[in-house]
């Protein structure tokens, strides 16, 4: 037996434990059947999983998924909408939308090769930075990059043929619109204008955005997997639907006569602050003509209009620079009409005299005193220029502007009817006329704020502050019989089809005085204009009622700065218009309303009453001085041809030796003053030509004596028959060589009238 030493360092060996016995055939198939219902109890629980998630993706959820199925599978386009139209009452269109498009890019999906081309010569299409398209194309991952907003036709059509003839894919050319001014700078403190968006932000535009504002239209077109467009799937075209339009209560050709008589007077008398002109209907609150001067052109509107401003932020660099430019552009954009607060200064003498009338504080004769000085808590007020009018009605004190009678009346009234009656006129707040940005209240004393001082000064026009809108909306309702309007702008809201959506009616909002004080006040108002401070407002056949006014810039730096105001109602005796034109801050030979704003009342005035066919009533002065027409004389004996003249109220100069008039000028048809020249040809002589002189500071009788030794006629427009007045203009330049027998039309201007 063999023999095996154990090394006494190694531990003993543990014995191997014993086998398990085998299982047995009853244990395994329990085992087997165990496995298999917890695979089965895994397979029904992931698969009771799966189908809640279905069934929450298709119940719950299937909008979000449809719709981002749509997004993966569809490319939507969106067409704009064209805002609504802006039309005036006698049907010129204001402001309307036209079609045109926008250029963009998809970098991922433009071949590389034909990158580097692409970038200068749609860069030279669209008259573009090359380097900034450099740039775009770079992104090859980016589905869109815009290259042109709102381009032409032309240019359109020319990036769609280039595409075509090079094969240059991922240019999108899409339908847009924008917003046309066809008028210009017409209207535009009314209008507004709207941003690259087409969004309104002034005027009507902002005022009615929602209105104008159209329903988009859309273009939807099938992409596949790499969201390329399907070449042959069809596009589900949406067409867009355009906004509701605008009729305005603006008559075109009276807005046309404003601004053109506004813009005048503007450069005449250099008015540094911008000018004013309101056109109301008395009998509505319709404004027939709303102007602000110098405004801009709606199609640009952040170009500064003004060249000498736009020359002085130019020259400025930097943060100065984006300062005043942003200062130039509100100030123009900015509708002095409506947003503007002003010291109404004498032509608010209508209204302490209407409250008082009314509440029979005083009557129209009651009489007051005039002196070298007013003293009311011993603050001295003078009248203008110190004068002492003597003794005077409350109809004189109006006409003459006293601002020491108006006080007296203001003493008589007493501070709480005063303040009653200034907030029964519409004074304290907005009017709520359908226009932006109009304050929400003036600028006043209440009857618990006011003392003696304020009182006496607020009764002639200073101390308060209201808007010009407030203002001529109060004469209105002086001159009406005593209703208080709802100012408005907007007649008519019509949608795409012209059907009318909504329509503005007359709206009274309170009565203010009586029918009899309006009477009394239409006398008054005639009585200015005939007599008074607003003689320059006349027109020849109609009659005029108004107020001037010239108010200290109390808040100014400029001690001297003024407002010169008037506001004319004609006709008179049966009122239809108000006229009200603010000019501020004058530099002229004056900065009396009377004689700066009066005439441009008088020229609109007369312009509108014409172009509504109102018949002219004329006195016997005047009808001495009106035109009569020149009879056809081609043919009579010269003794016959003077013969006719004279019947006609005209005068004639034969020239030459003939038997017969071969040819006279004027010619037949025309015109002309009473009194004026016909020469009359009676041989075939070259016509006489003659050199016009100077008209400036004549009276009437010297400008006609002037024109008669030239062998030339005068036309006369405004006051020339009023003791004081002188031309102002004339429509032949002096020294210009004219026709003998041509007629000079000169403006004549009462310097005269008193300042208020």
């Amino acid at each position: 037996m063999p023999f095996f030493h154990r090394n006494p360092a190694c531990p003993p060996r543990r014995p191997r434990p014993a086998a398990p016995p085998p299982a047995t055939a009853g244990q395994s198939a329990a085992m087997r059947l165990r496995v298999r219902i917890l695979a089965g109890a895994m397979a029904l629980t992931v698969a009771g999983v799966l189908v809640a998630r279905l069934a929450w993706l298709q119940l719950a959820d299937s909008t979000f998924y449809a719709a981002r199925a749509a997004r993966q599978q569809m490319r939507s386009a969106t067409v704009p909408a064209p805002r609504g139209d802006i039309w005036s009452s006698d049907g010129t269109l204001l402001a309307g939308s036209v079609t045109c498009w926008t250029i963009r890019a998809v970098p991922r999906e433009m071949q590389e090769e034909l990158l580097d081309a692409a970038t200068a010569d749609l860069a030279e299409i669209l008259n573009e930075d090359a380097e900034s398209f450099a740039k775009k194309f770079a992104d090859r991952k980016s589905n869109d990059a815009l290259l042109a907003r709102r381009v032409d036709r032309e240019t359109a059509d020319a990036v769609r043929a280039y595409c075509e003839s090079t094969g240059l894919s991922g240019i999108r050319i899409q339908q847009d619109t924008k917003r046309l001014y066809p008028e210009g700078d017409f209207a535009a403190s009314i209008l507004g204008f709207t941003n690259v968006d087409g969004d309104g932000l002034a005027g009507l535009e902002l005022k009615y955005n929602e209105t104008l504002t159209g329903i988009a239209g859309s273009v939807l077109t099938a992409r596949n997997a790499w969201g390329y467009d399907l070449e042959q799937a069809e596009s589900i075209y949406q067409a867009p639907v355009q906004g509701n339009s605008l009729t305005l209560t603006i008559d075109a050709n009276i807005q046309h006569y404003l601004e053109q008589h506004l813009t005048y007077a503007v450069q005449e008398h250099n008015v540094s602050a911008r000018a004013v002109g309101i056109v109301m209907d008395v009998n509505t609150g319709a404004i027939l003509a709303m102007a602000t001067k110098p405004d801009y052109d709606p199609n640009q509107p952040r170009l500064i209009a003004d060249e000498t401003i736009r020359a002085a932020v130019d020259a400025l660099t930097g943060e100065e620079r984006a300062a005043a430019l942003q200062l130039a552009q509100q100030t123009q954009w900015r509708n002095k009409a409506v947003s503007d607060l002003y010291e109404p200064g004498s032509v608010f003498k209508l209204i302490t005299a209407s409250a008082a009338l009314d509440c029979g504080a005083v009557q129209p004769l009651t009489q007051f005193t005039c002196g070298k000085s007013y003293k009311v808590s011993g603050v001295a007020f003078h009248c203008a220029n110190n004068k002492a009018h003597g003794l005077l009605t409350v109809q004189q004190a109006v006409a003459q502007s006293c601002n020491q009678s108006l006080i007296q009346i203001g003493q008589l009234l007493g501070k709480e009817r005063f303040y009653q009656y200034f907030e029964a006129f519409g004074l304290t707040g907005a009017t709520g006329i359908d226009l932006p940005a109009e304050p929400a209240r003036s600028e006043y004393y209440t009857a618990e704020r006011m003392g003696p001082v304020e009182l006496a000064s607020c009764s002639f026009g200073q101390s308060s502050k209201i808007t010009p809108i407030q203002m001529i909306t109060a004469v209105a309702a002086v001159v009406n019989g005593g209703r208080l309007m709802q100012p408005y702008v907007v007649a008519k809201v019509t949608d795409a089809t012209g059907n009318t959506v909504s329509e503005t009616q007359p709206q009274v909002r309170r009565q203010v005085i009586t029918e009899e004080t309006s009477a009394a006040m239409r006398e008054i108002l005639e009585l200015t204009v005939l007599e008074g401070g607003g003689k320059n407002a006349y027109v020849a056949g109609y009659r005029v009622g108004g107020k001037s006014g010239t108010s200290q810039k109390l808040d100014s730096e400029d001690e001297k700065a003024r407002i010169a105001s008037f506001v004319g109602v004609a006709p008179i005796d049966d009122p239809q218009i108000a006229v009200l034109i603010c000019l501020d801050e004058p530099h002229s030979f004056t900065t009396a309303g009377g004689s700066l704003s009066a005439p441009v009342v008088a020229q609109v005035i007369e312009d509108t009453l014409s172009y509504w066919g109102v018949p002219r009533v004329y006195t016997q002065e005047e009808l001495d001085a009106m035109q009569t027409t020149v009879p056809s004389l081609a043919g009579s004996a010269p003794d016959k041809a003077l013969e006719r003249l004279a019947n006609n109220g005209l005068t004639g100069k034969v020239v030459g030796e003939g038997e017969t008039v071969l040819r006279q000028y004027p010619e037949a048809g025309q015109t002309l003053p009473r009194g004026s020249t016909v020469l009359l040809y009676t041989t075939d002589a070259q016509p006489l030509s003659v050199t016009v002189p100077s008209l400036a500071g004549q009276s009437y009788d010297q400008a006609v004596a002037a024109l008669r030794a030239a062998g030339l006629n005068l036309c006369a427009e405004g006051p020339a028959w009023s003791q004081g007045a002188v031309a102002v203009s004339q429509s032949l330049t002096e020294g210009q060589s004219v026709p003998m027998g041509s007629v000079v039309t000169a403006r004549f201007c009462d310097y005269s009238a008193v300042d208020d």
